[in-house]
């Protein structure tokens, strides 16, 4: 974390979690994302099952890859529950 508060690059999305991010997921929720936008959480190894089964339990299309495949070299914002 950085002195303001702000989330390492490539950190793990679920709350309290500072460990190192491997995973990425894309998700969009259907109902407000109509023009193709997706978000994108990051997830450690012990919780990258956790924020699948949170997203997806809510019928959001979710899509898991590692986050060495991820789109470019930016880390998305950070912004899971």
């Amino acid at each position: 974390m950085s002195l303001f508060g702000e989330p390492a690059a490539h950190e793990c999305s679920r709350a309290g979690c500072r460990e190192g991010a491997e995973w990425r997921l894309d998700w969009s929720n259907p109902r407000i994302h109509t023009d193709g936008r997706t978000k994108t959480w990051l997830a450690c190894g012990e919780h990258r099952e956790f924020l699948y089964g949170f997203l997806s339990s809510r019928g959001f299309p979710v899509s898991v890859t590692p986050l060495s495949q991820g789109r470019g070299s930016q880390p998305p914002a950070r912004s899971a529950g």
